[in-house]
């Protein structure tokens, strides 16, 4: 019988394990549904046999044995070819005591070797529109449910789900080969790759639902495919400044909750939990952008200000004017809605909240913010700065109503009826 216990174990090991599983997996079989079939597979697996066993202390490489026999079973059922039952029997993962070439090493498709950025790239071909790219790599690397998906995209689960199963059977039909491609194919296909790198990282950063503010493993294993791409592409700007703005991001983590897992706010962080040597990194791969021709991009402006809060020793002392200003470049060069209200956000803290609350009236038509926490919520740390503290306590209470986000939730409600 499970017990709550179990089950948030089993839910922690699947969200950290998962990608992992259905990359290995999608390397073996070639197609991503049988994949995720077999992923499922082992994870009920786990739901029936862990609440009665216990915890196994490898519970990664339990679900991938798992996994790897069940993906077994399906070649031998359906007759595949022995070429496909030597895969297995062969991967280095999947020790057989029985077999002596169970430790033999199986030969890479790329120069790369790794499974989850394999599946980065397929995930990020043109053959899919860059809707489905996004959603489909929340669903399969982040872990994230369809609905809480369908929510980030503002869009119903129904149709949401449509979308990735179409995705999903692009792969397959279009036979995309499962590597990192090379030369112009690997060009054409990076900026779709680091916009699901971010993406990654932002759901550990703040995930989008549950009752974890951060899932560290998610931003983990995004730097981790930063570290790949920038040893791959030391060229290219955009590249170093993604891993730089993940590293001075994650840098914070030790200062952003407490130690029962309620949020931080920035202004209240013990700026000396931040992680010195993760600020050093993202700063030091900042600095190579600056030796590179061509503009600065997206991901190297957010570096940029990630920087000036990372080398800032308060709030009063951080760099607020340049903040301000890196954001307007931000928005001449991807403008949206989101970019507004930081740039909004900025700008109060450095020429006043009078100018802030103008820069958010603005905004007050788009549709896109119009369940978006943290548009009231910056409104409610505006309006509480200038004393105006009935509005902002129903403006803190109308952004806890919009988040799905547990912890934060919690940390809005405090603010309402802290003012």
């Amino acid at each position: 019988m499970n017990t709550p216990s179990a089950d948030r174990t089993i839910e922690t090991v699947w969200r950290r394990e998962s990608p992992k599983l259905i990359a290995a997996l999608t390397r073996m079989m070639r197609d991503v549904d049988l994949a995720e079939d077999m992923a499922q597979e082992a994870l009920i697996q786990a739901m029936r046999q862990w609440p009665r066993d216990g915890i196994p202390e490898n519970p990664g490489a339990w679900l991938m044995t798992a996994a790897k026999r069940r993906a077994l079973d399906y070649f031998r059922r359906n007759a595949m070819m022995a070429r496909k039952l030597d895969e297995l029997i062969l991967d280095p993962d999947m020790p057989d005591h029985d077999d002596p070439r169970g430790d033999i090493e199986t030969g890479l498709d790329d120069d790369i070797g790794d499974d989850v950025l394999r599946l980065v790239f397929t995930a990020c071909h043109p053959v899919l529109p860059a809707p489905a790219r996004a959603a489909l790599a929340l669903k399969m690397l982040a872990g994230l449910t369809t609905s809480e998906i369908a929510r980030a995209f503002l869009t119903n689960e129904k149709a949401m789900a449509q979308r990735i199963v179409r995705a999903k059977r692009s792969i397959t039909q279009a036979r995309i080969p499962f590597e990192v491609p090379h030369g112009d194919e690997r060009a054409a296909r990076l900026d779709s790759v680091l916009e699901v790198v971010y993406l990654i990282f932002n759901e550990g950063f703040s995930a989008t639902a549950g009752e974890d503010l951060i899932r560290p493993a998610l931003c983990d294993e995004a730097i981790r495919l930063g570290r790949i791409l920038a040893g791959l592409l030391p060229q290219e700007g955009e590249v170093l400044g993604l891993l730089a703005l993940m590293q001075l991001q994650a840098s914070r983590f030790a200062a952003r909750t407490t130690p029962d897992g309620q949020p931080v706010l920035l202004q209240d962080q013990d700026r000396s939990l931040w992680d010195k040597d993760l600020i050093d990194a993202g700063l030091t791969d900042l600095k190579r952008t600056d030796h590179l021709e061509g503009p600065k991009g997206v991901y190297t402006l957010q570096a940029a200000i990630a920087a000036c809060h990372a080398s800032a020793e308060s709030v009063a002392a951080t760099n607020w004017p340049r903040i301000a200003a890196l954001y307007h470049k931000l928005m001449d060069l991807s403008p949206s809605p989101v970019v507004a209200l930081n740039h909004a956000v900025a700008a109060s803290y450095a020429f006043g909240p009078e100018t802030g609350l103008r820069l958010l009236d603005d905004l007050a038509a788009e549709r896109a913010l119009s369940e978006y926490p943290y548009l009231p919520a910056a409104r409610g740390d505006m309006l509480e700065r200038l004393g105006r503290f009935d509005e902002a306590r129903a403006e803190f209470t109308r952004a806890a109503g919009f988040t799905t986000n547990q912890r934060e939730k919690h940390v809005l409600e405090r603010r309402a009826g802290g003012v």
